[in-house]
């Protein structure tokens, strides 16, 4: 997905980005700051100090640099994370930070509108960009040889972004039909906007990324200008490189492009709090295109940086007790024993800058009652709730997520995308190569306290995604009392 807009022009970035493009070498001062790196551990000794073994150094206008050398291939994945996102519209520009992903394709000074991709493309690579609530991404995956080109032109763009009403409104129509396509078309995330709209009161978060399509209509190039201004800076992004180098051979490619950029101020972050819960609300949606029914239930649950953090750990852990594979207690009580569901599932990430969710729900059987697939899963919580879990459960799921830590180097690009999502969601370099550790440390009754502190309090949203002729108990209830009769339903 493509994005981005004009803002004060750097001279310097012209002969950066045209030197890049011939190969040439562009001479800069050195930057202050010192590399650290974390050794690797030996290839017969267990990983019980460090995920990623990452350099990193900070130049002198604020942007970070973490690099994860794998000398597999000389091919890299150069990956430049912004801190700023969907949660950051003001009011009534909802989808803005998505429109201005869009429109960082369109173009600088030295680079035309549209040609980015194509630069990338005929180098061998591949580019791409994403939004979340709390970041925007781009990113290249290139031979080793291309990266300074990559490099100088992500740079170019943070500062020398050019638009003009030609290239912005139609890329407007452009998002208009991604938002129909992938939320219009699909009752599944119609219905998962709606969920997110009666969770997150009062907060940001219950605002869709892509933003309300009365409200994108409204975007205008000033408004795309204005949050680019505000927020595409190097001091506000952290820049994450994986594969065929090392920090001592970036450093210098670095500081002939990101390191030409000054930094300057940028806002902060204004998240609200969200009251206290204490009605349940249920949300249904009902859609003659849904095949496979869904039921689920989340609750607001704390992340690594907002409400009780203590329970972030434990709940990772409690998550794998309670779906983390075929054995998982959710998938062997409705799947394989009562055969009431085709998936069940408890989902959770402590990976957001402010409140976060926890989820737990069931896609029933073809023809299966929903109802029944609803009051099992509030048996298994009740189940959770009462007896807890065991800590031969916890021993074996610790065990299986240090398992998926020891191969998370593997891959080219899942490095520079774990590092990033948790550096720009404010856990440090240290925190995530610890995770190890944290994860061993968590106990039994760690995770019984969690689960009865998130799972075990009113609130929360019940959703039923049905389709168009199905009936659920209370609507056979509002049938029975004339009254009630289509009371909060919208057919």
């Amino acid at each position: 997905m493509p994005i981005s807009l004009d803002s004060r022009r750097i001279i310097l970035a012209l002969a950066l980005v045209i030197a890049a493009v011939a190969g040439e070498a562009v001479v800069n001062e050195a930057v202050a700051g010192e590399a650290t790196t974390s050794k690797p551990a030996s290839s017969t000794s267990p990983v019980t100090h460090g995920v990623y073994f990452p350099e990193t150094f900070t130049i002198a206008n604020g942007l970070q640099v973490v690099v994860v050398t794998n000398r597999r291939v000389p091919v890299v994945s150069h990956m430049l994370w912004y801190k700023v996102g969907g949660a950051d519209a003001r009011p009534g520009k909802s989808g803005i930070a998505h429109f201005l992903e869009h429109l960082m394709f369109k173009g600088t000074p030295s680079v035309s509108s549209g040609e980015f991709s194509k630069i990338v493309a005929r180098n061998g690579g591949r580019d791409n960009a994403f939004t979340s609530d709390d970041f925007t991404v781009y990113f290249q995956n290139v031979a080793l040889s291309r990266l300074k080109l990559v490099m100088g032109m992500e740079a170019d763009r943070m500062v020398n972004l050019t638009l003009s009403d030609a290239n912005v409104y139609p890329e407007r129509d452009v998002v208009l039909e991604e938002r129909r396509q992938n939320v219009g078309n699909h009752p599944s995330a119609r219905l998962y906007e709606q969920v997110d709209a009666a969770l997150y009161i009062n907060h940001p978060y219950g605002i869709p990324v892509l933003g309300w399509e009365h409200e994108i209509r409204s975007l205008t190039r000033e408004d795309a200008e204005s949050f680019y201004r505000s927020w595409y800076a190097p001091n506000n992004a952290i820049l994450v490189v994986t594969g065929d180098i090392d920090a001592s051979e970036l450093r210098p490619l670095v500081d002939q492009t990101y390191g030409l950029i000054p930094a300057r101020p940028v806002p902060a972050h204004a998240l609200t709090e969200i009251p206290q819960q204490d009605a349940e609300i249920r949300v249904v949606l009902r859609d003659a295109q849904v095949r496979e029914p869904q039921v689920f239930r989340e609750v607001i649950a704390p992340s690594f940086r907002h409400g009780e953090v203590k329970h972030a750990y434990p709940l990772v852990v409690l998550a794998e007790i309670m779906s983390g594979g075929p054995t998982s207690r959710l998938n062997k009580a409705l799947v394989v024993d009562q055969r009431l569901a085709t998936s069940a599932w408890l989902s959770y990430s402590p990976l957001k800058n402010g409140p976060t969710t926890l989820t737990i729900g069931a896609t029933p059987v073809p023809g299966g009652d929903i109802a029944r697939s609803e009051a099992s899963l509030d048996a298994e919580i009740h189940k959770l709730l009462k007896d807890g879990v065991s800590d031969e459960e916890v021993a074996t799921a610790r065990k299986r997520l240090l398992a998926s830590a020891a191969y998370a180097r593997d891959s080219l690009q899942g490095p520079a995308y774990a590092i990033g999502m948790e550096l720009v969601t404010g856990h440090s370099l240290d925190e995530v190569e610890s995770w190890p550790e944290r994860i061993g440390e968590v106990t039994a009754t760690q995770v019984n306290e969690a689960a009865r502190a998130i799972l075990g309090r009113n609130g929360g949203v019940v959703s039923l995604l049905l389709p168009k002729d199905d009936k659920t108990k209370d609507d056979k209830k509002a049938d029975e009392n004339p009254m009630i009769k289509n009371q909060g339903r919208n057919e």
